[in-house]
This record gives C-alpha cells, sequence and structure tokens, in this order.
C-alpha cells in the first residue's frame, strides 16, 4: 500500500544518468554509432510510447494525444498513429507555430496525417470519455516556466478525469535540476528514452513522474560503454558496499564511533543516532551527552556506552575513535561551540549534522576528512543564499557545497544528491514521503557514521548510508503507508538492508 509517488519497473531503470544538455549530442552519436537515423529513433521512441500506454491502460479504447512543437511532439504522432492502427480511437491536438517543425516531427507529423488522422487545435473543447492522455507537449529542453498556451493544455489535462502518460518527461519539469517554475503534467507514467535525466529523480520529481519506464530504443550495447558523469544508486546496489562479514571477525574490526551531542531537551536526537548505528552494524559506540540524558539513553539501549560531555571525556574519546559524528541535538550554546571547536581538529573520518551545520555557517572552513549532510535549509544557511536557490538546483547546490567545505557533501531532500571533491555525483533512488518526520536526520547520522567506522571510503559510506536509510523506508511504507511513520520505526527493516547478503531475493 505505498502512497509515496514514484514507481520503477524493477530492474529496467539504468544506474546511469546524464546532465540535459548531454541528451541531445548523447541521442545523435548513439544513432550514428548503431547505424540509424533520428527519425528511426523517433519511430521506436513513439512504439515504445504505445506498448506501455497499452499495458498500463489495456481497456482504453479511446486516447487523447496532446502533441507540441517539438522532437517531443513527434514521438505523439508516432503514439498516436500506432494507437489507431491498433483500433483505438484517438483524438490528437496540436499546438502550433510560427517556428517550422524539426525535420524528423514533421515526418511524423506527416506520416499521421497520411494515415487517415486529424490535427486538432488543442483549444478546442475536449471530446470526453477519452481512457488515457499521451503528454508529448515538451520535451527534455525546456528551461523556464512553461508559457501560453502550453501552461493552459497542461493544466486542462490535469483536470481531465484521465490518467495521463507523459513522453520522456513530464511537460513542465526541468529535466536538469527537477524543477517546477509553472504549470506541470501530473503524470501516472512516465515513459523516458536513451538516459536517464537528473529531473527525473531529484527536486519535485517525484511530485510528477508517477511510475518511470526506461526504454533505451535499442542503443543499449553502444550505451553501456558510455561513462555517463552522474551515478543514481538504489537498494540493489547495497550487496556492493556491504559484504558480508569474515566470521572471525570481532567488534574492534567494525569500528569506534563516537556521537557527541544531546543537549538539554534533545536527548531523543543523539539516543536516535547511536541506535542507529549499532543497527548498521558498528562494533562500539561511545555517545558524549548532558549528564541527564545518561540513565534514560542506558535503559533505552544498554549497548550504547554513554558518558557525561567534558572536555576531558572528550579528548579520551577523541584518541579512542575511528571516527566522530557530531551535531544531533548539539544546540548552539557554549557547551556545544566548545565540543565543536575540539572535534573539528580529528583527522579520522568525521559527520557533521544539525546543529553542527549551523555553527559551521557562522564559522566556515573547509576540511578534505569531514562528511557534512545538510538538509535544505541548513544548505541554505551554509551558503548564504534562499532555501529556494537550493531546491530550485540541487545537484548545482551540492557541487558549491563540496567546493566551500571540502569532504563529501550529502544534500538531503527527494532526491538526495551525494557529492564528493573528486567530482562524483550521486542521486539517491529511495526513500519516500514518510520520511518527512523528525528524528530522520539523526538516523541517518548513525548509519553513515557506522558505515564510514566499518572501512567504507567517506563517498561510498554517504551513499551505501542513504540508500539503506531510504530502502527501510520503503519497506515500512509497502506495509503500512507512509502516514505515521517514526525515524525509529526504520531500526527493525534497516537491519534487514544492512545484511544485503541475507535478504530473500
Amino acid at each position: 500500500m505505498m502512497d509515496h509517488k514514484m514507481k520503477k519497473n524493477p530492474g529496467s531503470i539504468p544506474h546511469s544518468v546524464w546532465p540535459a544538455e548531454a541528451i541531445g549530442p548523447l541521442e545523435r552519436a548513439a544513432a550514428d554509432a548503431c547505424g540509424l537515423t533520428l527519425y528511426e529513433l523517433m519511430l521506436c521512441a513513439g512504439d515504445a510510447v504505445f506498448q506501455a500506454a497499452q499495458r498500463a491502460y489495456p481497456d482504453a479504447r479511446s486516447w487523447l494525444v496532446l502533441c507540441g512543437h517539438g522532437n517531443n511532439g513527434g514521438d505523439g504522432y508516432v503514439a498516436a498513429r500506432l494507437a489507431k492502427a491498433a483500433g483505438i480511437e484517438v483524438t490528437l491536438l496540436a499546438l502550433e507555430s510560427d517556428r517550422p517543425l524539426p525535420e524528423e516531427a514533421a515526418q511524423a507529423r506527416e506520416a499521421w496525417l497520411n494515415a487517415g488522422g486529424e490535427i486538432h487545435s488543442a483549444d478546442i473543447v475536449w471530446p470526453k470519455g477519452a481512457g488515457v492522455i499521451i503528454d508529448a507537449l515538451l520535451g527534455t529542453g525546456l528551461q523556464h516556466a512553461p508559457r501560453a498556451p502550453v501552461a493552459g493544455c497542461i493544466e486542462r489535462a490535469n483536470d481531465y478525469p484521465a490518467p495521463i502518460v507523459a513522453i520522456d518527461i513530464p511537460s513542465g519539469l526541468l529535466a536538469q535540476t527537477g524543477a517546477a517554475p509553472g504549470a506541470v503534467i501530473d503524470a501516472a507514467h512516465t515513459i523516458t528514452f536513451i538516459a536517464l535525466k537528473p529531473g527525473l529523480l531529484t527536486g519535485k520529481a517525484r511530485n510528477y513522474t508517477g511510475h518511470l519506464h526506461y526504454d533505451a530504443l535499442g542503443l543499449e550495447a553502444w550505451l553501456t560503454g558510455q561513462e555517463a558523469p552522474f551515478r543514481r544508486v538504489e537498494v540493489s546496489q547495497l550487496a556492493r558496499w556491504l559484504t558480508p562479514r569474515r566470521p572471525a571477525s570481532h567488534k574492534g574490526d567494525h569500528g569506534r564511533l563516537v556521537i557527541v551531542g544531546g543537549d538539554r531537551g534533545t536527548g531523543g536526537a543523539i539516543r536516535m543516532a547511536g541506535e542507529a548505528a549499532l543497527r548498521a552494524g558498528a562494533g562500539l559506540v561511545r555517545v558524549l551527552t548532558r549528564r541527564e540524558n545518561i540513565a534514560p539513553l542506558l535503559a533505552a539501549r544498554p549497548e550504547l556506552m554513554v558518558h557525561e560531555l567534558t572536555p576531558r571525556t572528550l579528548e579520551e574519546s577523541l584518541a579512542w575513535a575511528d571516527v566522530v559524528v557530531v551535531g544531533p541535538g548539539l544546540g548552539q550554546q557554549e557547551w556545544g561551540k566548545k565540543a565543536l571547536q575540539k572535534i573539528e581538529n580529528f583527522r579520522q573520518p568525521m559527520l557533521w549534522d544539525a546543529d553542527a551545520l549551523n555553527l559551521l555557517a557562522i564559522n566556515p572552513d573547509k576540511r578534505h576528512n569531514r562528511l557534512i549532510t545538510p538538509h535544505p535549509g541548513e544548505a541554505a544557511r551554509l551558503l548564504g543564499c534562499p532555501v529556494a536557490e537550493v531546491e530550485n538546483d540541487r545537484l548545482d547546490a551540492a557541487r558549491r557545497l563540496v567546493k566551500r567545505y571540502g569532504g563529501v557533501v550529502v544534500l538531503k531532500g527527494a532526491g538526495t544528491i551525494v557529492a564528493d571533491e573528486s567530482g562524483a555525483l550521486a542521486v539517491v533512488d529511495a526513500g519516500n514521503a514518510g520520511m518527512a518526520s523528525g528524528g530522520m536526520g539523526d538516523v541517518l547520522s548513525g548509519i553513515i557514521g557506522a558505515f564510514l567506522g566499518q572501512k567504507l571510503a567517506p563517498y561510498d559510506a554517504a551513499c551505501a548510508g542513504c540508500v539503506a536509510h531510504g530502502a527501510a523506508a520503503d519497506a515500512l511504507a509497502a506495509e503500512l503507508g507512509t502516514r505515521g511513520m517514526l525515524a525509529s520505526d526504520l531500526f527493525s527493516p534497516l537491519r534487514r538492508m544492512v545484511n544485503p547478503d541475507a535478504i530473500d531475493e
């Protein structure tokens, strides 16, 4: 009973992700390498749309096809012609322009007319009773809010009582960023071609893409040899990061982790980070917090080693630790500030979250052994910009954070971004709207800290931690739905995710 929006065909979505501006050159290079014309690719794309729509809505005997004035519209003409040949009643509405159609789209339009199809203006009274709408209005080249008359057509389509199948990307959604600056098609299904675009995975994408499908249009062999600049990471890859433990290993082999935080009134944050680290496989977890938190934490999770945070215990713990996590419940008073001043000189991997990031925004510095995990509000403070600027281009925001602060950045949100100083960038394809509740970030900090202690490289620890975190939430959502999900609910399914070798496929 999952109610988070975007779903995928298992095993059908690639892990390579290409920037929007690379799609056109990539398509042309692939076609040339495989001896295909761009029109032949368009025929393949239109056929893929037709097949996907028929599979999703086999009983729909009347289609409404909306064609724009570009190659996306050309794909729509092809799909319309194939549907008509299959005996489906097709009403095709086209947005005309003073500009000539691209050559391939013009060929597709002519083939539709030659097959006896008619082209209606989009401003007519739309027919009633269509069982599905095909969105072929706007493609991946859009860089601004749709203007009239396209915006009005999008709104009419969303109001029409039929599901929408979007071609390549829901019209109005920006392919590079996933931003939605204006009207956007609310698709039940999206079928994308040749390359996966970032805007299908991050930003507002999940609100609009529905079930995501992918078709390489016969170019799989050539595409496999191309190195994409971004990666999609998801649950099937956990086994690559989290290999089975050696039978004779002991707790010291799996990391000594120190977690610092839990000022007055925020002991729950440090408890969740500590327990998450244990459930993610940390060998030993020492928590430094306020004295009044010690008894409750030990009662709730006796496997944690809990001490009062003092200059002495902090110094001893930093000498003992393999990894430090600081921030959950830290606060921004002198107590937290003094601890962070000591921790910032730690030479081994460390993760800063929550109030540690708010303090970092006040006194910014660059460190190569640090991993930071801001949500969009924290990222905006770290960059000194509005939150909207972060959300409008999450990939760029993550890159800017890495440039300014060094190390590894995890920009949290729907379609979490992981980036590092080498230029590596991943989009996390896991998680759901149930995670919009307090404490989820504390749990993520503990998971990533545990993976750092188990000797994963910081970038890999971040990717694996975000995927395990999101996948645990997805398992809960599949069973119980998203509303009412608590951060501490993740502990049980998390244990399954961090043992991928034991998961029954």
